[in-house]
């Protein structure tokens, strides 16, 4: 009586490569479209970020994270830039807290047209 009993448990528990494959598709299908719908498109949005705000130059405009609007009169090679905020008020913002840079010719949207 307890012979048999342990040799039906035993048949039943028995699993193969592909049982384990199969068990683990759907967690590797769910990681590839997350992969190609949400970290490839911000990686790159990133690599765009860095690539506009490290090149902000003298004379562009610049909008801050904070929502400050500016104009950079010193750009140097260091994580820092000199904006000019009004008429003789200039401050150094980093270039981390850069959120947008607008070329010398782009009008900001608040700008009454002239």
């Amino acid at each position: 009586m307890f012979v048999t009993a342990a040799y039906a448990q035993a048949a039943g528990a028995q699993s193969g490569p592909t049982d384990l494959l199969v068990q683990f598709a759907p967690f590797i299908a769910i990681f590839g479209i997350m992969y190609f719908l949400i970290l490839r498109p911000q990686q790159k949005r990133a690599k765009d970020q860095k690539a506009m705000v490290q090149g902000a130059r003298r004379g562009d405009t610049i909008i801050t994270s904070g929502g400050l609007i500016g104009k950079v009169t010193k750009s140097t090679e260091t994580d820092e830039v000199e904006v000019e905020l009004a008429p003789n008020v200039r401050v150094r913002v980093l270039r981390t807290g850069i959120a947008d840079v607008r070329a010398k010719g782009d009008a900001t949207k608040d700008a009454p047209a002239a």
